[in-house]
């Protein structure tokens, strides 16, 4: 889909506000609301616009502790992949997971209650599971950005 410099504005402020008025987004984008409602159901007909969804503060939630963890697997062990990643489905600690280049298998995004709460995680789960060969935790002690809205600018060509 050939994105234009209205939808590109469009996709930032629904980025922003996933709940604004067809009113309000027609009014910012300068268009009539049966245009800028023709315009956001193509975007989500295209699958530009894939879904909507609450962001939840995990501060306020009680989660202190947000973890990058790199998982080297032992090739040796058969279907190794497809066994590890059909157990971190069931993690619900796992809020991200990544197949990644360099010498790690995998990265990990992990969110926990506190550092017991993580410290369980990685002996009772991620270390039991068949063919972890390593774990590299790195703790995130303060998050300088965090998005998970894509820029205009990289969205035009």
């Amino acid at each position: 889909m050939q994105l234009d410099p209205i939808d590109l504005k469009i996709l930032q402020l629904l980025q922003s506000d996933g709940r604004i008025s067809n009113q309000d987004l027609a009014e910012k984008v300068f268009l009539s609301p049966s245009s800028c409602l023709r315009r956001v159901r193509a975007l989500e007909e295209s699958g530009v616009i894939s879904h909507y969804r609450a962001v939840l503060d995990t501060n306020v939630l009680g989660l202190e502790v947000d973890a990058f963890v790199q998982v080297t697997m032992r090739r040796d062990v058969e279907q190794w992949h497809e066994n590890f990643s059909k157990a971190l489905q069931s993690w619900p600690e796992v809020v991200g997971s990544y197949i990644i280049t360099g010498e790690a298998n995998y990265l990990l995004r992990v969110r926990a209650r506190n550092l017991k709460h993580y410290s369980a995680f990685v002996l009772d789960r991620l270390y039991k599971t068949a063919g972890v060969l390593d774990i590299r935790s790195n703790i995130v002690l303060q998050t300088l950005k965090e998005s998970s809205g894509l820029a205009p600018e990289l969205l035009s060509e």
